[in-house]
């Protein structure tokens, strides 16, 4: 199995003390899988609905966010390949 890859960057590289930091932190895995499920619903008539569909992620990643000063670092936003991270200097 591959292991998940990372990368990050700054909005900055200095901050005045209560400037706002933004992280962003791009990140993948190739073992990660997709899973689509299909679903049809039959009558005893043979009426079938349409087909519905549900997606599932196995092996899903986790990130956590830490730093030295153990200042907290709050989600903004994470679409499953871009985290963007806020924190205050």
């Amino acid at each position: 199995m591959a292991a998940p890859t990372a990368t990050a960057s700054l909005n900055a590289s200095t901050y005045s003390p209560g400037a706002q930091m933004l992280l962003t932190v791009t990140y993948s895995d190739p073992d990660t899988k997709p899973l689509t499920v299909t679903i049809v619903v039959t009558d005893a008539q043979g009426n079938s609905s349409a087909p519905v569909k549900v997606t599932a992620v196995i092996d899903p990643l986790t990130l956590t966010v830490t730093d030295t000063s153990g200042r907290t670092w709050t989600r903004v936003s994470d679409n499953g390949a871009v985290a963007v991270y806020r924190a205050v200097a």
